[in-house]
């Protein structure tokens, strides 16, 4: 299996929404995000699959050190040396991808956020480094820098994305012993980190927990409409995959608000072909 072949079939099989925007790009920004998004899934599946700390640690530890060699011209992994042929021309450092193994070893000793603002850091470096890189990608004029405005909407259009990733996944993420709820939300509405786990019916649905969950998607839209803003007029049609992207991420927080916050018990999603529609649907609009 070559590199190419690998990180597609990484990309793929996540079923994620970021790959049906993947598929309006051209070739070779097609293969930079399939290369660089399977990199991610990688860091990420280290957290989320094993299930030692110590062990996951060790292996983010061997993937900062490949990374590093990857730089220095000696990539081992298949997602590296996939990747490392589109760094130069859609400026992806070193620091961008050490950043993202940062994010997710938080996961390895953090498991509550006091705060939105504690919180904060984690998205940043989960998600608005992840947004920044994605829209070098798909935009920028190879071997050029982002103009800011575009980085400061692609960060924004992280954050809103991770948001609504942590919206549909309480549940998922409470039975890991994980909560991003901010702590200050859950004692300011009286709902219990306990009621999270609850393994049957109601499984801790209450008026309550629906405030909770309306705070968490007042603040991913009011994300969602600042990145909106901050985009260029004339950086849209660059920038159309993250404008599907987004589509379909706010389509499903959407659902998820329609459907009474039911993210205790399940994981909303949308169907692979609702995710093709939205994409297809946002790209004919922005051409």
């Amino acid at each position: 299996m070559t590199p190419q072949q690998y990180v597609q079939d990484k990309a793929a099989a996540s079923g994620s929404s970021f790959y049906y925007a993947f598929l309006f790009l051209p070739p070779s920004r097609r293969a930079a995000i399939t290369a660089f998004y399977a990199f991610c899934r990688e860091i990420d599946d280290v957290v989320d699959e094993v299930s030692d700390a110590g062990v996951a640690a060790t292996k983010l530890a061997w993937w900062r050190t490949e990374v590093a060699a990857a730089f220095a011209g000696q990539p081992h992994h298949p997602v590296m040396q996939a990747l490392m042929p589109h760094v130069t021309a859609y400026g992806i450092s070193a620091e961008h991808l050490s950043q993202v193994i940062d994010g997710c070893a938080m996961d390895l000793t953090q498991t509550r956020y006091l705060d939105f603002a504690a919180l904060e850091r984690y998205c940043h470096l989960v998600a608005g480094v992840v947004g920044e890189v994605a829209a070098s990608i798909f935009g920028a004029e190879p071997g050029r820098p982002l103009p800011e405005a575009t980085r400061r909407y692609a960060h924004t259009l992280g954050l809103a994305f991770q948001l609504t990733n942590i919206i549909r996944d309480v549940g998922d993420d409470a039975r890991r012993g994980r909560i991003y709820l901010p702590l200050s939300e859950l004692q300011r509405t009286g709902v219990k980190a306990h009621e999270l786990l609850v393994r049957e019916p109601p499984w801790g649905y209450s008026e309550r927990f629906a405030a909770l969950m309306a705070l968490q998607a007042e603040r991913a839209h009011r994300l969602y409409d600042e990145a909106f803003a901050l985009l260029p007029p004339g950086e849209r049609r660059s920038q159309r995959p993250g404008l599907m992207m987004a589509e379909i991420y706010r389509s499903l927080l959407r659902e998820i608000e329609a459907d009474g916050f039911q993210v205790l018990h399940q994981r909303v999603s949308l169907t692979p072909l609702r995710k093709l529609w939205l994409a297809w649907k946002t790209n004919w609009r922005e051409r």
